[in-house]
């Protein structure tokens, strides 16, 4: 599930308690925010198979995994998830479907109820079709809001997950109604992160921290009506709490993520480091891969903390900010994360944070995810 207590340390006693498994980059969908790599369509003929899967929800359960999530791009890409799903089930883990609803037909939800799974996390990205639609670069709505229904009916708990950015901050009320009204269990207003397309467009994707403060206010709002009948997450994006994130609770310390082609990651965006180890679960025992490889015990721990992060009475509560975010906004993954206000290079957070509200800016439109888009905005940078 998703946290928003800030401070909140899970001591895993050296155990991955959360596997992610990327089944594919593949998706229908082109948001603009996409957690996935740039280069996605090249891991497109690298996927594990069945029963390479299979031996990873096998080792992953010996090493004491217990919360799973089948994550993509877009998992029911995979005609094969149905299965995974029933195995993950066999060998005791709780499993959690990371999906935009694309794809999920009443005859996909009844085999997936039938294969053991337990939870669904769906992304909305607005009450408003048009908008919807337009952020996600395809005819989506209509399908989400059949998805949602279809979760419902078959009696699933339910996360409906918003990504917020600046073009749809101002819909979160009018999500708050209807998410309650559905019935939702929990609804997750993720505030985006900028990594890969994210970073792309930060620019345009950032709120101000007007528009993040009045969501906060309707947040609060909606929490004291519903009493706990329904649980609202609202991170406010670290790039304005001065404090960074806990990321991951900390590098290879709770969280596992397998890439489509296999590659054990200690977060999904890891890849982005360059001069890293990368291994494979087809080369390497997954029990090694996390103990032993060079990649999950770069950052694990408090060790190898820079000034001024060892010295602070906060490490153990942000251990240090997020390893992916330092290397892309000052080159080195080793840096403190810009976003924490001690940071000698936090400057670079404030600067992104002040081009928002500049006066008369050279507005661009958003950059799809696309291979052809790629080039395209880093030759107009």
């Amino acid at each position: 599930m998703p946290k928003e207590s800030k401070g909140i340390s899970l001591d895993g006693n050296g155990q991955p308690l959360w596997l992610t498994l990327e089944l594919t980059y593949r998706c229908p969908l082109k948001c603009p925010w996409c957690n996935n790599p740039l280069d996605f369509k090249d891991y497109a003929q690298r996927e594990l198979s069945t029963e390479e899967w299979k031996r990873v929800l096998r080792e992953g359960r010996a090493l004491g995994a217990l919360q799973l999530g089948f994550s993509g791009g877009e998992p029911l890409q995979r005609d094969d998830l149905e299965e995974l799903v029933a195995y993950a089930d066999q060998l005791g883990y709780y499993t959690n479907l990371i999906t935009s609803g694309i794809g999920l037909s009443e005859e996909r939800m009844s085999a997936l109820k039938n294969a053991g799974l337990k939870q669904v996390q769906l992304s909305l990205q607005s009450t408003k079709a048009e908008l919807t639609d337009e952020l996600v670069g395809a005819r989506a709505h209509a399908r989400k809001l059949e998805a949602a229904r279809l979760i419902k009916a078959y009696g699933f708990p339910m996360v409906m997950n918003m990504p917020v950015g600046r073009q749809n901050i101002d819909d979160i009320d009018a999500m708050c109604e209807f998410a309650s009204g559905l019935g939702v269990e929990y609804i997750e207003f993720a505030n985006l992160q900028y990594y890969n397309w994210a970073l792309v467009n930060r620019d345009e994707l950032m709120p101000t921290l007007e528009q993040v403060r009045a969501a906060e206010a309707t947040v609060n709002r909606w929490r004291e009506k519903l009493d706990g009948s329904m649980t609202i997450y609202f991170v406010i994006p670290d790039y304005y709490e001065g404090r960074p994130k806990a990321c991951m609770n900390g590098w290879g310390a709770i969280h596992l993520t397998i890439a489509p082609d296999g590659v054990a990651m200690p977060c999904q965006e890891a890849r982005t480091i360059p001069g890293l180890e990368f291994e494979s679960v087809r080369d390497k025992p997954l029990s090694w891969l996390w103990h032993e490889s060079p990649l999950f015990r770069k950052y694990r721990g408090l060790d190898w903390l820079p000034e001024p992060c060892s010295s602070c009475s906060e490490k153990e509560k942000d251990f240090g900010g997020c390893r992916c975010q330092a290397f892309l906004l000052t080159g080195d993954a080793s840096n403190t994360d810009p976003a924490c206000s001690r940071s000698p290079h936090h400057h670079l957070v404030q600067e992104a944070v002040g081009s928002v509200t500049r006066p008369l800016r050279f507005r661009k439109p958003l950059y799809k995810r696309a291979s052809s888009a790629v080039s395209t905005a880093f030759m107009e940078d």
